[in-house]
């Protein structure tokens, strides 16, 4: 009962997220038109709020696809590899405690898009753009809503964590 709670309690974690998620895509659409510029946060042009939708995946990949392919692959694959990720982290016993944590973000991340790609016919709603200073010839980061920080975030932490673990390996 012990080893089920210590895998359950990390989902907090996605509730967590998807909350935060689709509460704050829900207050950009009911407060600003698509396209609205809503603010420069710390006015120098660093952070910005912005009401943009994504009809794609991230950096707007596979937006030129067909309209009938899309659904299938934005939603029902992810859906798909989402419940293998589940299956997976409650079955395997080779996730420390911060792995865990790390997969349920993701799950929740992944969730946050999947419910906007489902109820939001105008695609997935972005609203943070963030300066990048003309790294990689860009000078603001495509932008991103809190599903997706999610994600990064939590993949980041993971690979991370899997590189660094110290148990021993068989």
């Amino acid at each position: 009962m012990r080893d089920k709670m210590k895998k359950i309690i990390p989902f907090s974690l996605t509730i967590f997220i998807i909350l935060a998620d689709q509460m704050s895509k829900t207050w950009i659409v009911r407060n600003y038109p698509i396209a609205a510029f809503v603010s420069d946060v710390f006015n120098n042009d660093l952070l910005w709020i912005i009401h943009v939708r994504n009809k794609a995946v991230a950096f707007s990949l596979g937006n030129n696809l067909p309209m009938s392919i899309r659904p299938v692959l934005f939603v029902v694959l992810p859906i798909v590899v989402l419940g293998v990720i589940i299956v997976y982290y409650f079955r395997s016993k080779d996730f420390t405690l911060l792995q865990r944590w790390a997969v349920v973000g993701i799950i929740g991340g992944g969730l946050g898009n999947i419910i906007d790609r489902i109820t939001r016919p105008e695609g997935v709603v972005d609203f943070i753009s963030v300066k990048f200073f003309g790294i990689f010839g860009l000078d603001r980061w495509p932008t991103f809503n809190i599903a997706d920080s999610a994600v990064v975030v939590c993949c980041i932490i993971l690979l991370l964590s899997m590189i660094f673990d110290k148990r021993e390996k068989i």
